[in-house]
């Protein structure tokens, strides 16, 4: 790898031994993928997907102390993935027990870390740092120095920002030095798709679902979808942009996608077209039988299969405030046509701390409460790393959340129909 004067002697040594240390990381880093150069990080702001006080962290922690030893703030301010607890989530003393004393005892200590180091506030720990309200979305064409991998996939494909699929720690490393390894999505050739999807469905293919059959197809490669914008048009609305949200964090969960790209659509799409695919790209056909093929091959996680739900997670990435909106007006009709008053399943909606900040604001935060639902900034899959919530019967329209955890994956119809009805099941 070629280095900058500047890098070089940091490398040698000018910004002390901590950052000597720092770049090695990234020039090892670098190598190991066959980057020439390192480039700057241009980006206003940076974000970690460290966000939690496990007692597996510990060297962690002892290396961010060492950073603070020598003065190595980060050189963005950064928000951080989401909290692991709150009070709002239903847990039994036994479950908190856990949580407080066996899993997230390092929490309160690890997050004065994270504001020595330069979080943005204490509203900054969500997974959709890209959120208005969040304040962290990077322009078309800058460098990122991100992690988390649902966060890297929106970042590159809906906003066209260049960030490759980094490791926790890596992200910091690079956001404290300003320079990361140039490769992958980082360059031009890489950014170029070596798949074909072709959207043939009757109607339009769930989000998450679509993006769970798109990733496990397409691995860690770059996807161009064609055919999806007759479903979603040609604008980049809230609405759209929140299904590409979910549907890029299943490609990126269920799969390795850090980038996709819409034919129509999303910006560098819309810009070269046609011109972004290889010539020897590989075609993927995607219709309501395929989609039903992968849904139907999920595996079922529960001691017993045919067990009431006990709790539902919505959020997985967190919901944008108009989804929290959206899914309110569901529920209320789905309960009035049903009778009811209240959902028949505890139901958790998970959403960044400025985004729940700005929903309170609105007459449909109250609405939701009365329909006996809650909200949280926490992010459900460290509340399901928990062995003992990990043996619940949860239910999810989240394929991320599916694919990591124990929870049962249903489309957000069927999650609608389960919630809202008396028995709290699918019949």
């Amino acid at each position: 790898m070629q280095l900058s004067p500047e890098q070089q002697a940091m490398l040698d040594g000018s910004k002390g031994e901590a950052m000597t240390k720092v770049m090695k990381t990234l020039v090892m880093y670098g190598d190991a993928f066959g980057a020439q150069r390192m480039v700057p990080v241009t980006s206003e702001y940076g974000h970690t997907v460290v966000s939690f006080g496990l007692k597996a962290l510990v060297p962690v922690y002892e290396l961010y102390d060492r950073l603070l030893e020598e003065g190595l703030t980060s050189g963005q301010k950064f928000s951080a993935d989401p909290k692991p607890l709150d009070r709002n989530v239903p847990s039994t003393l036994l479950e908190d027990l856990v949580f407080k004393q066996f899993m997230y005892k390092f929490q309160d200590s690890y997050e004065e870390k994270l504001k020595k180091l330069g979080i943005m506030s204490d509203d900054a720990y969500t997974c959709t740092c890209y959120m208005e309200e969040v304040g962290n979305a990077p322009a078309k064409g800058e460098v990122l120095s991100w992690a988390e991998s649902s966060a890297v996939v929106y970042a590159n494909s809906v906003l066209g920002a260049r960030c490759n699929r980094n490791s926790g720690v890596i992200e910091l490393m690079g956001s404290i030095a300003g320079f990361v390894p140039e490769f992958g999505l980082l360059t031009d050739e890489g950014r170029k798709a070596t798949w074909v999807v072709e959207i043939r469905t009757a109607k339009k293919p769930e989000a998450q679902l679509l993006g769970s059959a798109v990733g496990m197809k397409v691995l860690d490669e770059v996807p161009y979808i064609v055919g999806l914008d007759q479903w979603l048009g040609t604008e980049l609305t809230d609405d759209v942009k929140a299904y590409l949200k979910d549907f890029g964090a299943a490609t990126a969960s269920n799969g390795a996608v850090g980038l996709y790209h819409v034919e129509s659509l999303t910006p560098e799409a819309v810009e070269a077209g046609k011109k972004l695919i290889k010539k020897d790209a590989q075609v993927y056909v995607i219709d309501d039988a395929e989609l039903e093929r992968v849904k139907a091959n999920y595996p079922i996680m529960w001691k017993n299969p045919d067990a009431m739900p006990q709790l539902c997670f919505i959020g997985c990435p967190h919901n944008s405030l108009q989804q929290l909106i959206r899914w309110t007006k569901d529920i209320q009709e789905g309960l009035c046509s049903s009778g009811l008053s209240k959902v028949s399943v505890p139901t958790v909606f998970t959403a960044a701390p400025a985004v729940l900040k700005e929903f309170e604001k609105t007459h449909y935060a109250m609405a939701l409460r009365k329909c006996g639902c809650r909200t949280s900034y926490i992010c459900p899959l460290m509340y399901m790393n928990n062995p003992l919530c990990a043996r619940k019967n949860v239910i999810t329209s989240s394929n991320k959340l599916r694919t990591y955890t124990t929870a049962r994956y249903y489309t957000e119809s069927e999650i609608l129909k389960i919630i809202t009805t008396r028995g709290g099941k699918l019949q």
